[in-house]
């Protein structure tokens, strides 16, 4: 037991792990993660129910499907119990719209940052439950079509990972309803499917716009031989190529991305959209025997691989819309464009009701927008989507969290706002932009780095809100090919300080750059790290030249110092190279041949240790080099070996890693982001388990400890950021074997003043905080007869019990650092008068004061800061664990302050319940007598019991309002009286006293107060000793049961 004990209380916790141990996630079900925001952006796919304005679908690009069944009012998530997170198609069967059908993967690819999908799912019971029905190796789906004639026939289009050839690009169908799939049209290993329209009148003819696209770490090449449209006429039996009835692609004229639409009101009428050097938009009046050019216009398909849809109304064969940075709607067949109209930017899908035209919506990098008048207005969509690139935390209490943020900008916000939630408007702009970091000086928290593509960096100073742009070379690369730049920036270049030189600053083009002033100037303290492969350094995009550093070759990717040894730094490139030096920069150690891993990965992120100088961990993601296996390495020797150490993360398509962090606090503990889920070593990586626990499977790109609080931060490429507050029952699992029921370990706590603020609780952008208080974690080996409760204690004695739950596991529940709360009255009399007042199931009916003023009076006070203990029993055993609760760090009072308002707060508890005891004791007897007055005959009797229920009834209406009924505005027709008076004022001095000690107004109102109290007691006490004893005795002679209670 003692040994146990040693290890609870963390005795040796930095030195390293001695056993190895699977940590079991069943253990921390309990446990849950909470979502602080911020907004988010990026919806890629959008459907509505055909006919019923209230009901839309929405595919987030990386975060999921949420619906709305009431015209937008409210909307929720559908598909988070899922392994995957990217939608990329949505569909609803016409026949039948309860079946509803979702694409995974993003084919909309312009960043390194596009999620992939692991197939096709289907829910029969409109989005309350998902199968995954298959084609798991599609990567990215752009398009699912149902027939409109065999809810059972259904087209997938797979456009694969493309990362590198793949034979499972193309056309699939099922005719089965996906218990099958057959791969229909298969044009080669580099060319996948888009796009997909069918001829809803005669299902058998479709259109398929084919893409060759290959992507890797220097470039995403879009077109090739092929590209195309591709028709078929027999249910997809057979294709055949359209490029030679005069539309683009082939080999003669290669294209890039390509949509196609077929007309819902006249068939026959199809159109063609194609990416290349300048757009163009075909149409065909004939079911595409023949086609005419309508236009060209980088407008309608701008950056093409982003974008590329084009949608008809269904009423209208002439009224074509086109989706790209901007939304085109054409009213003439698409010879001419309307750009103006409002509904949303960097545009990605368009859904028109096929039952009414004037329903539009599209999907876009802003969510999505809906209209119902035909774009005359558009009413926008908020979700919590956001696309987080990484998470950054300062050392404030409580601490604040920082991002940038995908299509937003670099973002700070609380991870404890003190107001119950955390309401979008907490979360505010420090500078930056949608890409890169956003970082605090670690000795100054008032500075805050953010970065932005095209090497864009500022510094933001919280005491001006003013962002200085200090980029290392303000020379703009905007569509200059790489090879031809001074330096070369990553669209999320790597930006760190030196945890051992003040205000020192890091930041990665293919050299390190350095300034220790705040960025005035800077210094270049290393050579090109990287391969420096002219190959890899040349123009993306394809067809049409991209270049806007996201796919750049050669470059930085992650830069950190050792926490323990200055000028120890760490460099690694998205070209595999990992590098440091000891000296600052003047010698370098190249050590990538000692990795042992497939070239050209990206080095995702570099952790040295915080308890060996010559330790570090990497993470190696070489997913766009067309392999998702985990890769984490670790090294113990400055980078002459290496240890893969990441085989027990399980392998799919979304295994790669993105982050590996290292716990502060226990020596071998790990924790890793994959790109759906977070997972936990307790063994320096020997053992992987998961701990994504109830967060969405969305991409997890960073992770961060919170030192002082012990909480795990994560940052999701989809969801925002995500907190599981209080990582001691990871630790303490992480460092001992749980073999019997254990109270853990109890993290300080801080007696936060909690503040006013709006909320908009149906909001889902709304994060949500902590609960108030210390949590207390227990683990049960197995599930009590009876739950156990929790006894916290001051000095030995009992101040308060606490309810525990009773699961296998851990379990946590909340001390919320308040006293017991003061007695409550329960009512058993009705007011004078009322005689329609229901009473509830036991008889009783609660006294309902004004609730604005009165509800924190109800409370117990809060206790003062100082060190109390938790104790409880479990299998026998008593334990328990020391808590320390400090002072709010924000306000200004005293501790004498804080314990003269504790002793002022608990002299007025001790009143209120003395008011509570007489009220109860007082119901009771005039309940009784209010039963008895109708049986009692007895004219002397009578009379008797008549006063003394009269003067009973005289005393409580000096004690508590009695003619409340219960409505809340009661409060407002009578005086309030000694039992609301109190509250009152228990509320002013508890919930809004601060940390102050009690005004002198306040003690000489509480005076008073008391007298009144002393005075309705010596009237209670006459009533009691003196009247009821003789009314009580004539009524027990007539009846022995007729005691007056």
């Amino acid at each position: 037991m003692r040994l146990i004990l040693l290890i609870l209380l963390g005795i040796g916790a930095g030195m390293p792990l001695a056993f190895t141990q699977k940590l079991d996630p069943d253990n921390f079900k309990q446990l849950s993660y909470r979502f602080i925001g911020p907004d988010g952006n990026r919806a890629i796919a959008i459907a509505g129910e055909p006919g019923n304005n209230n009901v839309v679908y929405i595919g987030a690009a990386s975060g999921g499907i949420f619906k709305t069944e009431d015209q937008g009012v409210t909307w929720k998530p559908i598909f988070d119990n899922q392994e995957v997170s990217s939608i990329g198609a949505l569909a609803l069967a016409p026949k039948y719209p309860k079946q509803v059908w979702a694409g995974t993967g993003e084919t909309f690819v312009i960043r390194p940052a596009h999620s992939l999908g692991d197939g096709i799912y289907k829910s029969s019971d409109a989005g309350k439950t998902w199968k995954n029905m298959g084609l798991a190796q599609s990567g990215r789906i752009g398009r699912v079509i149902v027939s409109t004639k065999d809810t059972n026939t259904v087209f997938a289009c797979a456009l694969g990972h493309a990362y590198g050839p793949q034979k499972e690009r193309g056309v699939y169908r099922t005719k089965d309803g996906g218990k099958t799939w057959q791969q229909v049209l298969f044009v080669n290993e580099q060319t996948g499917a888009n796009d997909l329209a069918i001829n809803p009148e005669n299902p058998d003819i479709l259109f398929a716009g084919m893409w060759n696209i290959n992507i890797n770490t220097w470039g995403l090449h879009s077109g090739g031989p092929g590209g195309g449209v591709y028709r078929s006429k027999d249910g997809g039996e057979t294709w055949e190529p359209l490029h030679t009835k005069g539309l683009p692609g082939g080999p003669d004229t290669p294209v890039g991305k390509v949509a196609v639409a077929v007309a819902p009101g006249q068939p026959n009428i199809v159109y063609a959209l194609f990416e290349m050097d300048s757009p163009a938009l075909y149409r065909s009046e004939d079911s595409g025997e023949s086609w005419k050019l309508m236009s060209r216009d980088h407008s309608i398909m701008e950056r093409a691989p982003y974008y590329g849809r084009i949608t008809v109304a269904p009423d209208d064969a002439n009224e074509i819309h086109t989706i790209s940075v901007k939304h085109g709607v054409s009213k003439d067949g698409g010879k001419t464009f309307d750009f103006g109209y409002k509904g949303g930017g960097d545009n990605h899908d368009y859904w028109i009701d096929p039952q009414n035209g004037d329903r539009q919506m599209m999907a876009h990098d802003g969510c999505a927008s809906i209209t119902l008048n035909r774009m005359k207005s558009f009413q926008g969509v908020t979700l919590p989507i956001a696309q987080m690139y990484h998470v950054s935390l300062d050392n404030r209490v409580p601490y604040f969290v920082y991002g940038n943020r995908q299509d937003g900008y670099s973002y700070r916000g609380p991870s404890n706002s003190l107001s119950r939630g955390i309401p979008l408007s907490s979360w505010t702009a420090v500078g930056g932009c949608e890409s890169g970091f956003a970082k605090v000086d670690p000795f100054d928290d008032n500075i805050i780095w953010s970065g932005c593509y095209d090497g864009g960096l500022d510094v933001y100073d919280l005491r001006t809100n003013h962002a200085r742009d200090v980029r290392v070379w303000p020379e703009s690369g905007y569509g200059w090919t790489p090879a031809n730049m001074k330096y070369r920036w990553h669209w999320n270049f790597p930006l760190s300080f030196s945890p051992h030189t003040p205000h020192r600053v890091y930041v990665g083009s293919q050299y390190i750059h350095k300034s220790d002033d705040f960025g005035q100037s800077w210094q270049i303290i290393s050579p090109d790290l990287t391969t420096n492969d002219k190959t890899h350094q040349q123009n993306s995009g394809g067809i049409a030249t991209d270049n806007l550093m996201t796919f750049d070759g050669n470059l930085l990717f992650a830069i950190e110092e050792s926490p323990l040894q200055k000028d120890l730094i760490w460099a690694g490139t998205n070209d595999g190279q990992v590098q440091l030096t000891r000296d600052g920069g003047k010698n370098w150690e190249n050590v990538t041949q000692n990795l042992n891993v497939p070239k050209l990965g990206t080095i995702a992120n570099i952790e040295p240790s915080r308890y060996a100088a010559g330790t570090a961990y990497i993470s190696v993601d070489l997913h766009q080099m067309g392999d998702f296996d985990p890769y984490i390495l670790k090294t113990a020797d400055f980078g002459k070996t290496w240890t893969k150490i990441s085989d027990g993360i399980p392998k799919s398509i979304l295994s790669f890693v993105h982050v590996v962090k290292e716990d502060p606090a226990v020596r071998g503990l790990l924790y890793a982001g994959t790109d759906n889920s977070v997972y936990v070593s307790p063994d320096d990586g020997a053992t992987w388990s998961s701990l994504r626990l109830d967060m969405p499977p969305a991409p997890v790109y960073w992770l961060e400890v919170q030192k002082d609080f012990g909480d795990l931060v994560v940052a999701t490429y989809g969801r925002g950021f995500y907190i599981l507050d209080d990582l001691t029952p990871v630790r303490e699992m992480a460092k001992t074997r749980l073999a019997q029921s254990t109270l853990l370990l109890i993290r300080k706590g801080y007696r936060f003043q909690e503040v006013e603020s709006r909320h908009t609780e149906s909001t889902l952008s709304d994060g949500r905080g902590p609960s108030y208080g210390v949590p207390i974690q227990y683990y049960l080996k197995d599930t009590l007869i009876k739950a156990p409760e929790i006894r916290i204690l001051q000095n030995g004695k009992e101040i308060r019990t606490v309810k525990g739950t009773n699961k296998p596991g851990i379990n946590r529940v909340w001390w919320d650092l308040r006293y017991e709360s003061p007695e409550r009255p329960k009512l058993r009399t009705l007011p004078p008068g009322k005689t329609w007042v229901p009473f509830g199931k036991d008889s009783t009916r609660t006294l309902l004061v004004w609730d604005i003023d009165i509800h924190s009076g109800l409370l117990g006070p809060r206790v003062a800061p100082g060190t109390f203990t938790a104790q409880m029993n479990l299998g026998g055993q008593e334990l328990t664990q020391p808590i320390e609760i400090l002072k709010d760090p924000n306000t200004a009072g005293t501790l004498a302050d804080i314990q003269a308002q504790e002793t002022f707060s608990l002299e007025l508890r001790a009143a209120q319940n003395q008011v509570v005891q007489m009220i109860n004791d007082l119901e009771k007897k005039r309940a009784k007598m209010d039963r008895l007055l109708p049986q009692i005959l007895d004219k002397k009797v009578q009379p008797a019991l008549e006063k003394l229920n009269a003067a009973a009834t005289q005393i409580s209406a000096q004690l508590y309002d009695i003619h409340l009924t219960g409505a809340r505005e009661d409060a407002f027709r009578n005086p309030i009286q000694l039992y609301g008076r109190l509250g009152a004022l228990a509320s002013d001095i508890g919930a809004n006293g601060v940390d102050f000690p009690p005004t002198s107004q306040q003690r000489e109102v509480f005076d008073l107060l008391k007298a009144q109290v002393s005075q309705a007691r010596q009237a209670y006490d006459t009533l009691i000793k003196n009247e009821v004893p003789g009314v009580e005795k004539a009524l027990t002679k007539k009846n022995k049961a007729w005691v007056l209670e």
